[in-house]
């Protein structure tokens, strides 16, 4: 009676002191370093902890090296996955080598009692302490799985200094992943977290070499290496100082890590090996161009408008090139990279084909008189070598009939943010860079050439399973292809090779930006070169210093350049002699006014902006168009594709579109040309 009473008193303290010990802080333990990842779940940057340490998460089913478990497991806990927390043999084993002599050969802990003691470190070495931490693997092995016991462990080992963390010994001893580690380099790891402060591979690498040296021959007396692998492995010279944790796309993580709602993973649309290529190529180039000269790029893919690469700066630490400003995000002018999207709605609108000669003269809008960049004139000029030479009169001309506001409009529809000063309205200087815009915001509009029009808005951040945003409308498609076609024969930087890739170059005024954007039909890159204070650096020019930045970033994504798409539907392809006679040259507003009674042309019926009911049946009646003034023959187009002449008074009975907007242009045989767009409801 005596001793069951005993018993019962002993076993309800035991349950007491269990009980007391509270539930396990899992949480705090399973708090690791934020880190930041590309599409592909390779490491871009990682952010230490609070307190300074570096603990990376890690799966060793996928993360970790299989002879590295296997090392692991056959030296520390060898019945790691049939004990139950405890293993009797093992501490049995320690016991007796401690009684026989005098010191403690192998330890009786198992990987889940070391787990336990790293959760909750132990401030001396007692029973009690001992007792505790067999309690609290018991408690562990309840709770968690095998592999979600090993994947804490291996997330929480010590490895010396403020490295925790196999992933992140790994990173910053040995400069790689632990995925592909030698046989060198596993014992040399499970070595280290036995005695990590005293085995620093950075401070006292000789004790580092000869604890991996015990591994090794302990494992060649079990057999589990053969004595030549070990001799081998011993004989590998270690490195003796850390290596950086990795710091790709500083400027992304950052924008992610300020918008990630504490997310221990971020997971980015990068891609690593493209990222560390460009950047490797930002940081030669502006190395070349001088100390101050900074340089960002963006790389994007044009079916999903996910960011490839970007590099804000050549060297994010590098003070005097203002590294932490991203300028990828920075407005700036763009000079002449605009001018393609006045081509393309100059050839949405139907009063101008690629081929149409347009005169490249000295011309006068009120009191803006534009020159070109070398102060020289071309004469008359096809729209796609003026376009090509980057000519400043023909495209204020076409501004000029596109309409700056609506230029605005349009980009600022496809997406872009365009910055001008405070109560001002878009003017035709805006068309040589009078305007404020970011890189990001140029290269989205260029990737929308290659779609055919439609601009898809960029992001940055994977969004996993939800659902992609919708594009953006910029221009019709034929007018796009239009427009590629023609930046795909600009003449490239020297030594580089023609007709591969689609480019547009521009300088900003004062020679304080130089831009680059090109494109082909998988990948769309700009980039921008210039100084972060927004000084002028003479003899900075676009062409020059940041095109061959350009086709160097195509070159080092790995890739040939893609074909961009074919012609849509309805593209008309001819040489100028064999354009309809209005579209053979174009002339400026200012020139349709001729002489004598002759009138501008004028389309009086429908009104623009108006809204017509849709016929309702097959042989309701059509649409009539009715027009004043021009010169005959008229003709008719609907939606940029010509439906016939208009006859002598005039007028055209067209058929009624479906529902929707409908653009209806009709142009005169001296070039000149009115628009109205419809509501067809």
């Amino acid at each position: 009676m005596i001793v069951a009473a005993l018993c019962v008193v002993v076993a309800a303290a035991t349950a007491g002191w269990i009980a007391s010990l509270g539930p396990l802080p899992l949480d705090q333990a399973r708090q690791v370093s934020t880190s930041v990842v590309d599409r592909n779940g390779r490491l871009l940057r990682a952010y230490a902890m609070a307190d300074g340490r570096w603990r990376l998460p890690v799966h060793a089913a996928t993360d970790v090296d299989r002879r590295y478990l296997d090392l692991l497991l056959a030296y520390e806990d060898k019945r790691f996955y049939s004990h139950a927390g405890v293993d009797p043999r093992a501490l049995g084993r320690a016991a007796w080598q401690l009684i026989t002599q005098g010191r403690i050969v192998s330890g009786g802990s198992t990987i889940t009692m070391q787990l336990a003691r790293l959760i909750e470190p132990r401030q001396q070495r007692s029973l009690s302490a001992k007792l505790r931490q067999m309690v609290r693997a018991l408690q562990l092995e309840r709770q968690l799985r095998k592999d979600q016991i090993l994947d804490l462990y291996l997330a929480l080992a010590p490895f010396g200094g403020n490295l925790e963390g196999i992933r992140s010994a790994a990173i910053g001893y040995l400069g790689k992943e632990p995925k592909r580690l030698s046989l060198a380099e596993s014992a040399l790891l499970v070595a280290l977290p036995q005695s990590p402060e005293t085995r620093r591979l950075d401070r006292f690498p000789d004790a580092a070499t000869a604890a991996r040296a015990r591994v090794l021959d302990r494992m060649a007396q079990d057999g589990v290496l053969s004595t030549d692998d070990a001799a081998q492995a011993k004989a590998v010279v270690l490195a003796r100082q850390r290596t950086p944790m990795p710091m790709l796309a500083p400027h992304s993580a950052d924008q992610a890590l300020a918008t990630g709602k504490g997310a221990s993973i971020i997971r980015l649309t990068l891609d690593a090996a493209m990222q560390r290529a460009l950047e490797a190529l930002v940081r030669d180039r502006a190395a070349a161009l001088g100390p101050d000269i900074s340089i960002a790029l963006v790389a994007v893919d044009n079916a999903s408008g996910e960011i490839l690469a970007r590099v804000g700066s050549p060297d994010y630490f590098d003070s005097r090139r203002a590294g932490q400003v991203d300028m990828s995000r920075a407005i700036r002018s763009p000079g002449s990279t605009l001018k393609p999207f006045i081509y393309g709605l100059a050839f949405e609108d139907g009063f101008v084909h690629p081929d149409s000669l347009l005169d490249d003269r000295p011309i006068r809008f009120g009191a803006y008189a534009p020159e070109n960049f070398d102060m020289t004139f071309q004469g008359t000029v096809t729209a796609r070598k003026a376009l090509q030479l980057s000519l400043n009169v023909p495209a204020i001309a076409l501004l000029d009939r596109v309409g700056s506001s609506r230029l605005a409009a349009r980009l600022k529809q496809a997406g872009a943010a365009l910055i001008l000063p405070k109560d001002e309205a878009p003017g035709l200087a805006m068309g040589l860079g009078g305007v404020g815009i970011r890189l990001q915001d140029l290269v989205q509009l260029y990737a929308a050439l290659p779609r055919l029009g439609s601009a898809m808005p960029l992001r940055e951040v994977a969004l996993g399973e939800a659902k992609p945003p919708e594009p953006l409308r910029l221009m019709d498609p034929v007018a796009a292809w239009q427009v590629g076609n023609v930046l795909l024969g600009t003449p490239p930087p020297d030594n580089a090779a023609a007709n591969r890739i689609a480019f547009k170059t521009g300088t900003s005024y004062g020679y304080r930006d130089a831009w680059s954007v090109g494109f082909d039909g998988r990948v769309t890159i700009g980039v921008w070169v210039g100084r972060p204070d927004g000084a002028a650096v003479p003899g900075l020019v676009g062409r020059t210093a940041a095109a061959p930045i350009l086709f160097d970033a195509f070159a080092r994504t790995g890739r040939l350049p893609a074909a961009l798409p074919k012609a849509p539907r309805g593209t008309l392809v001819a040489s100028n002699a064999k354009l309809p006679l209005p579209l053979r040259r174009f002339r400026p507003l200012g020139e349709l006014l001729r002489n004598g009674a002759e009138q501008a042309l004028h389309i009086q019926f429908p009104l623009n902006g108006s809204r017509i009911e849709a016929a309702g049946d097959a042989n309701a009646p059509s649409l009539p168009v009715k027009v004043a003034g021009g010169v005959l023959p008229l003709t008719m187009l609907v939606n940029g594709v010509a439906v016939g002449e208009l006859d002598g008074r005039r007028q055209r009975l067209i058929d009624q579109p479906g529902p929707g907007f409908v653009r209806l242009t009709v142009m005169d045989a001296m070039g000149a040309a009115d628009t109205v767009v419809v509501r067809i409801q």
